[in-house]
């Protein structure tokens, strides 16, 4: 046997730091947005960055949980694109930053690491300053991460499945503002990072 054989494939390696990269992002939106006491974060380094990490147990376990969450559908291809997403009291959306991914799970050749992590760390440089592209959330706003599928994952099949559960959020009945920040194309993997705003002609609720 080739003990080639017994590697993680190229794309697998992949999924590992795009997921990694996704919770240290999505924390580093949660602090921008000012929604919880900067005593919840501390200060780390992460791909030759500084980045806002989460200190709290529960906010930590539920970024990390989420995302960790992911790993088997996006190394199958059924995940399209991962959105923070920001809500009124109304349970409307009022801003959401999304990760629109694709990891080409072709794609045989080795990826060297320090490539693609100097690829997102812009990602997380851009964040840092994206501030005065976003809006002021109203008092009573909450978040969630949410995950859209190419298809439902069948519970029947997979345990991980039964994690996630289809959303009820009501949704814009405009087409929303987006506002790119960041996008990299490359092999194996493709993101785009971009915000989106209701239109000014959505309904008021």
């Amino acid at each position: 046997m080739d003990c080639r054989d017994n590697k993680v494939p190229p794309q697998g390696e992949t999924v590992q730091i795009l997921v990694e990269f996704l919770e240290v992002a999505i924390t580093s939106i949660v602090f921008l947005k000012g929604i919880y006491p900067s005593g919840a974060f501390e200060r780390r380094r992460y791909m030759n960055a500084v980045v806002q990490m989460a200190r709290h147990p529960e906010l930590q376990d539920y970024i990390h949980s989420t995302v960790s969450g992911l790993v088997p559908f996006i190394q199958k291809g059924l995940v399209e694109r991962v959105a923070v997403i920001f809500f009124n009291g109304e349970n409307i959306p009022v801003e959401s930053f999304i990760f629109k991914l694709m990891v080409n799970q072709s794609y045989e050749s080795k990826v060297e690491d320090s490539d693609l992590e100097f690829a997102l760390r812009s990602f997380l440089i851009k964040l840092s300053v994206s501030g005065p592209l976003t809006k002021v959330l109203p008092p009573d706003c909450r978040w969630e991460i949410t995950a859209y599928f190419k298809m439902l994952p069948s519970s029947s099949t997979s345990k991980d499945a039964e994690l996630w559960i289809p959303t009820d959020t009501k949704q814009w009945q405009q087409p929303p503002v987006i506002t790119p920040i960041k996008s990299m194309n490359s092999q194996p993997l493709s993101l785009q990072l971009y915000l989106e705003h209701p239109s000014l002609s959505e309904p008021k609720p």
